[in-house]
């Protein structure tokens, strides 16, 4: 489905540099709530359940993209 204004998520939140930022975002947030939820199976040298840790990562990933969205549309609604 085209939108003639041109408000499509992919066109906007894949724009100047969201995702890299979000990526960036992710890393920082993403290890602080990793070492934060799982730094008692880090230091004593078990590893943390695989899925948690990349669940942890995806979230503020998606958060960031979809506020960054959220906010552009809106000042494309201007």
């Amino acid at each position: 489905m085209i939108d003639p204004q041109g408000t499509r998520f992919i066109d906007i939140a894949f724009s100047d540099g969201t995702p890299k930022k979000a990526f960036l975002t992710a890393c920082v947030v993403g290890s602080v709530l990793t070492a934060i939820n799982h730094g008692d199976l880090i230091l004593s040298g078990n590893p943390p359940p695989f899925m948690k840790v990349l669940l942890t990562y995806c979230v503020p990933f998606c958060v960031t993209m979809w506020g960054a969205y959220i906010g552009k549309k809106s000042k494309i609604a201007e």
